[in-house]
């Protein structure tokens, strides 16, 4: 898999080049696995582009350094049910935050990810492989962005986060942060991927 690497602040991974990337977290990517033209496309927002329909999303790596690993994953929302970009599918909780899920894609939700049952640590230690959440048969929603997108975006997301941090005047040292959401972009960078 090719990847970018990025590395700011505390924070480093490597984000795979095959995927479109949403401001709140997210990644999307093709399930039949012929993404590169089809993430070309959709992340150049080519009118009529012949986009795979069947995407399947997980949290990026920065969102499961927010969340930290998933304990439980409850969709509301069942397989064969329709799904709008920016509705609540159901809620996400890890050791460090309880976070709502929300649809990334306009579409019907296919399926959700029956490993997670069993091993829900797998959207941490394998966040762009076996650790999706969700996969919904449809189309992207505006604002997507390519992996340069992001990483510009998360640039900008930590430079705020840090300067907000010490403007604060936080003396306590408690780390207030670490119980943001996972998948808002109001949480402070972690280390390493």
């Amino acid at each position: 898999m090719e990847t970018v690497r990025f590395r700011h602040a505390h924070f480093s991974a490597r984000f795979p080049v095959d995927c479109l990337y949403t401001p709140s977290h997210f990644w999307m990517r093709p399930a039949d696995g012929a993404a590169s033209q089809a993430v070309a496309e959709a992340a150049n927002n080519l009118a009529g582009c012949d986009m795979p329909r069947l995407w399947q999303v997980g949290f990026t790596k920065f969102a499961t350094r927010m969340l930290g690993e998933l304990v439980e994953m409850v969709l509301e929302v069942k397989p064969g049910q329709f799904v709008a970009g920016g509705e609540r599918l159901g809620t996400v909780e890890g050791f460090k935050a309880v976070s709502d899920l929300f649809c990334v894609l306009d579409g019907t939700l296919s399926a959700t990810n029956p490993a997670l049952t069993a091993e829900a640590c797998l959207t941490h230690s394998d966040p762009y492989g076996a650790g999706w959440l969700y996969a919904v048969d449809g189309t992207p929603t505006p604002g997507h962005l390519d992996v340069h997108g992001y990483i510009a975006l998360l640039t900008t997301t930590i430079d705020q986060l840090q300067s907000s941090r010490y403007s604060d005047g936080e003396s306590d040292g408690e780390d207030h942060a670490a119980s943001e959401p996972a998948a808002s972009a109001e949480s402070e960078p972690g280390d390493t991927a």
